[in-house]
């Protein structure tokens, strides 16, 4: 089956499940998408950190912190989180506050914000203090029946079952889902011509993108007028402004005007073009009929650490002599096959996924050692391998839709470890175009 063109510009042109999709839509309402954190954790009765359960809906985690921040009277710096979450949804996550009493907690009010005291640390969290997330998603508007639906999601789940999870695949969200540029800023960084990187992110356009925003970065892209495109740029594009106003304050200095974007925003572009080739490889692995459930020689697999996630620092090479017992851990999810995310210092597979990893670097046409960015080093990567197949089991409800008269919706219930997207889960059953999922 066919995958929408924007998906095959992220690397993802297949479906592991070969039925006809539900359809449907995501996100009718905030409440439709609810994200609930797997925290590794614990609580304690004293410690410098408080810590909190927030509950927050359609906020932008970064805009939630810099907004509590300035409602406390204290420094964004203070605040941690394990991870981002959705913006468009609800979700519960835990976060630490330094070094403030309880009460200045107790009549704290923001629309859509809910905070529950739940002890104290002595450290902070930290990105990736978490062990996974729980997704509870209506799927709204679906033209099938009831019945019909409840059959239809029925062979989607066997199938799931069947080719042991769903592809590990990056979701769209790393990308961009309705202007999927992310990755070819990266490449650009990585070949060294910053001008045509600098350029790519603030003016390329992209065929979803609303007809009057196209314009203007069409005619910025032609023109290189930053000037021009400031007066004509709508506000919210706001990084995009910001990378133009530097380089109308200091012509030519491309380096510089990614210095305006934070560090998180600044890693995306050589990540986001790490994954571009993971999705790739995954794609090649499939097609030449390797499995993603199973390892074969030449893989490179890693280990499940105490919590039960893979643990990518952990690996080794499959042979023909350990093979056996390899298969043994990976169905026993002891182990997990893995791909690389290249970098300056990847460890590569051999044999047959060797080669597909190899035919990965070739089709950059760049040595790996671009991966070092010498000229912007906050964006180096070494690279690491990350595990191939989610292991996922969706249980589902199926009932009319009451925002949609005459339509079905369905409530799909998952657990995900960290890292992984509800949207690679979601897509083998909607079969849509991403930014009905977005």
């Amino acid at each position: 089956m066919d995958t929408p063109a924007v998906e095959k510009q992220i690397g993802i042109d297949l479906y592991c499940t070969p039925v006809t999709g539900i359809g449907g839509r995501l996100r009718q309402e905030v409440s439709d998408f609810i994200v609930t954190e797997i925290s590794n954790r614990k609580e304690e009765d004293s410690g410098r950190h408080l810590m909190i359960e927030l509950t927050k809906s359609n906020w932008d985690m970064h805009h939630l912190v810099r907004d509590m921040s300035r409602k406390l009277g204290i420094s964004q710096k203070r605040i941690a989180f394990a991870g981002t979450k959705d913006k468009r949804a609800k979700t519960i996550q835990k976060i630490s506050i330094y070094d403030i009493d309880e009460k200045e907690i107790e009549n704290f009010f923001m629309k859509d914000v809910e905070l529950k005291v739940l002890g104290r640390s002595n450290r902070s969290l930290e990105l990736g203090d978490l062990s996974g997330n729980e997704f509870v998603i209506t799927i709204r508007n679906i033209e099938y029946c009831p019945e019909d639906l409840n059959s239809l999601l029925s062979t989607v789940t066997e199938q799931i079952k069947a080719f042991g999870g769903v592809p590990n695949f990056f979701g769209i969200q790393r990308f961009g889902a309705i202007r999927p540029v992310t990755h070819l800023v990266g490449e650009q960084i990585l070949k060294g011509d910053l001008e045509k990187a600098a350029l790519t992110y603030i003016a390329r356009s992209f065929p979803d993108e609303p007809d009057d925003i196209k314009q203007v970065r069409e005619l910025v892209w032609k023109t290189r007028d930053f000037a021009m495109g400031l007066k004509t740029y709508p506000l919210h594009l706001r990084f995009e402004r910001a990378m133009m106003h530097y380089l109308v304050e200091n012509p030519g200095d491309f380096k510089g005007s990614f210095g305006v974007l934070s560090g998180n925003i600044s890693r995306m572009f050589v990540h986001a073009y790490q994954s571009y080739h993971f999705n790739r490889m995954i794609c090649q692995r499939i097609g030449k009929g390797l499995p993603l459930d199973a390892a074969v020689p030449g893989d490179i697999v890693c280990f499940r650490n105490n919590q039960g996630l893979p643990d990518v620092t952990r690996t080794q090479q499959v042979t023909e002599g350990n093979v056996d017992g390899m298969n043994n851990l990976v169905r026993r999810k002891r182990a997990f096959v893995t791909a690389p995310l290249i970098g300056f210092c990847t460890e590569m597979a051999s044999g047959e996924p060797g080669k597909i990893e190899l035919a990965a670097v070739a089709e950059m046409d760049m040595p790996v050692e671009s991966f070092r960015v010498p000229e912007m080093p906050d964006m180096a990567s070494k690279g690491l391998r990350r595990e191939i197949l989610i292991h996922c089991e969706p249980s589902f409800m199926v009932d009319e839709d009451e925002l949609n008269p005459g339509k079905s919706k369905a409530i799909l219930d998952f657990t995900l470890p960290k890292g992984c997207y509800a949207t690679t889960v979601l897509r083998e059953y909607m079969k849509v175009e991403p930014l009905e999922m977005s």
